[in-house]
């Protein structure tokens, strides 16, 4: 018996055509992520053109509290791709590094002798981390415009010192996101979404049934059935019993022994982004924003500033 291939975590691919209102919902509405790129450089002009986008971006009190390293040398890219275990990332032509960064404001505050919090505020750090994504959308959608594939990669967070060191950051930066950009080598599938009646709430949050529930992650994911192996099983089953404990993991052993496969979320939550493993480094995460200048989650402590 042949061995059932995992399926990707992605979610389904379809093929999306039909009439739209204008060609903004139409790029909108087609958009998909780009993980095989093309020797075809992009031209210095439109590359131009995509980063003025994403500098025109809805930004907080007008602060654009973020920077992008653009990086298009290969052996950076390289680097990158190896760091991240994504090697579609060297085939990129370029790619943009999204930074929270504080630093820049902090030092235009102290030219004009202005006082300055932001490091130690979380309203400020909400607020920039929103601003720094709103940004890289803007990229990423004004890329799609010009044919220009492109797709996120959200593993630097694991790599913060490391992003940090080689890019020669400095204190007050912080790295969130990267993007990577080429012309598509092959025809770019859409992921299939959850469908707007479970996404969008009329006026307050309202709890849909059950059944409704599971027949839209259902459909959002084609019914995928995930071959269970002992190897499979015996993950699924220590993860459960680090995070729920010994009941719950027969549980869901149980669980799957009827349905005679693995279901979506439980290869989610179970094997992919395991469940006993993504809490962990909390504490280091919040170690690492102390050591690069930023102090969000501790009280406010003011620092005097004589000047003579």
């Amino acid at each position: 018996m042949k061995k059932e291939k995992m399926p990707s975590h992605h979610g389904y691919k379809e093929t999306r055509s039909g009439a739209y209102p204008n060609e903004t919902m139409k790029l909108l509405m087609e958009r998909a992520s780009c993980r095989n790129f093309s020797d075809k450089e992009i031209p210095g002009e439109i590359m131009n053109h995509i980063l003025d986008a994403g500098i025109h971006a809805a930004t907080g009190g007008n602060l654009q509290p973020y920077s992008i390293i653009k990086i298009q040398s290969r052996e950076a890219s390289c680097r990158l791709a190896e760091m991240c275990g994504q090697e579609f990332i060297s085939k990129a032509q370029i790619n943009l590094l999204f930074c929270i960064d504080w630093h820049r404001l902090e030092r235009w505050a102290r030219l004009e002798t202005a006082p300055f919090s932001a490091t130690s505020s979380f309203r400020h750090f909400w607020i920039s981390f929103q601003d720094t994504l709103i940004c890289a959308q803007n990229i990423c959608t004004a890329a799609d415009s010009f044919g220009i594939g492109s797709v996120y990669i959200g593993t630097v967070m694991d790599l913060m010192r490391d992003v940090h060191d080689m890019f020669g950051l400095p204190k007050g930066v912080l790295p969130v996101v990267l993007l990577c950009l080429g012309y598509p080598k092959s025809e770019l599938m859409v992921r299939r979404k959850l469908k707007r009646e479970i996404v969008v709430h009329a006026e307050k949050y309202h709890e849909i049934s059950d059944r409704d529930l599971k027949d839209a992650y259902d459909d959002k994911y084609h019914h995928a059935k995930i071959e269970k192996t002992d190897e499979r099983l015996e993950r699924i089953r220590e993860v459960c019993e680090e995070v729920h404990g010994k009941t719950f993991a027969e549980e869901c052993l149980a669980d799957i022994e009827k349905k005679g496969y693995i279901d979506v979320a439980q290869r989610y939550f179970g094997l992919h982004y395991a469940a006993d493993i993504m809490p962990g480094g909390n504490r280091e995460f919040i170690q690492i924003m102390k050591d690069f200048g930023f102090n969000w989650f501790d009280e406010f402590k003011p620092v005097k500033h004589d000047r003579k």
